[in-house]
């Protein structure tokens, strides 16, 4: 049974600074793509950063100021948010590719698993 739990989430200001956790089950954790989405209202879920091994992937409207990485000891991927805006008002998402062969991608399709979602508010 595969279960993908995010936490962090919460509500901050302009500015300010949040970390996001993704505790994983199940899967054969340090070989698989993982990657972190995030869904506002009205708008289709689009996926902020990957991560495989040592490659990376991040959305334009977030590069410099999100960071992704994990631990694989503790089955667990990380989303460092930083210099946060209105903008980044969503809920995020953790996915998983279900095999160790999936490459790196952004294409929501591409992922097999997912957590239930953490709130993310940025007020002005």
């Amino acid at each position: 049974q595969v279960q993908l739990v995010e936490s962090g989430g919460g509500l901050v200001q302009v500015g300010d600074s949040l970390r996001l956790s993704c505790a994983a089950s199940g899967l054969t954790f340090a070989t698989v793509t993982m990657g972190w989405f995030r869904q506002a209202p009205g708008k289709e879920r689009e996926c902020v950063a990957a991560i495989k091994w040592n490659n990376i992937y991040y959305a334009d409207s977030v590069k410099g100021r999100f960071t992704i990485s994990r631990d694989n000891a503790k089955n667990t991927v990380y989303l460092s948010m930083n210099s946060l805006k209105p903008e980044d008002t969503a809920i995020y998402y953790c996915a998983a590719r279900s095999s160790r062969w999936g490459g790196l991608t952004s294409s929501r399709d591409d992922y097999d698993f997912w957590g239930q979602g953490t709130q993310v508010t940025v007020s002005s």
